[in-house]
């Protein structure tokens, strides 16, 4: 009797990188192949200048954008990542969310980078990543930005924001949400506009139902 033919070699999987968009707004993670490692979340702008048109990408110089995170973890723990109160996070120990410093001054042009832990995504039931305006503009008008989802072993998702129109220093950028056994990141892009007295981290919140207490914080 002859031997079995072995079967074909498994083709690689060949993952390309997805723009999400209003019209298609989620993806899973595992398809893009985000299961394991590091997966870095990366917000890069550009300003528009009056007299110079648009600025260089990076921190834009006069403009101080601070990339946040909302986690809700599955034991129910809540809290925040960011520059403010020096709530740094941490990569292997709750909430597996590291803030990866803060590009201030707008001398990096890698603009500003959350790092989230996908080894631990079992812990997650969601994370919303934002942004707020720290310094140097009211609103996110005349910016121009981008949010790219890197995963350590798969292909990039990323999106632009769309032009802001309201008076807004708070943006929404993307809820990463556990379905059981994957993540589903969706792109928000959604500015808000703080009621009088409300800070942004409180106004992103309540529009998200978090249920945290926030007191006034510096960096």
């Amino acid at each position: 009797a002859t031997a079995p033919t072995p079967p074909p070699p498994a083709q690689p999987v060949r993952l390309s990188k997805v723009t999400l968009t209003k019209a298609a707004p989620s993806v899973s993670l595992a398809k893009q192949g985000g299961t394991s490692g590091a997966m870095r979340v990366n917000l890069n702008w550009q300003t528009r200048k009056q007299s110079t048109g648009w600025g260089r990408w990076g921190g834009g110089g006069d403009i101080d954008l601070d990339l946040c995170a909302l986690y809700e973890l599955t034991d129910g723990r809540k809290g925040v990542v960011q520059a403010l109160g020096n709530a740094f996070g941490s990569l292997h120990r709750p909430p597996y969310i590291h803030l990866d410093g803060d590009d201030r001054t707008g001398a990096v042009t890698a603009g500003e980078n959350l790092t989230i832990n996908l080894d631990h995504k079992q812990d997650f039931r969601r994370i919303l990543v934002f942004v707020t305006i720290y310094e140097g503009a009211r609103s996110f008008a005349d910016l121009h930005a981008t949010v790219t989802l890197q995963p350590q072993h798969g292909a990039p998702i990323d999106f632009s924001l769309d032009e802001c129109t309201v008076d807004s220093p708070v943006c929404a950028l993307a809820l990463i949400t556990n379905t059981g056994d994957d993540l589903l990141v969706q792109r928000e892009a959604r500015y808000l506009v703080p009621e009088r007295g409300s800070s942004p981290q409180r106004t992103i919140d309540r529009a998200y139902g978090w249920g945290m207490n926030w007191t006034p914080g510096r960096k």
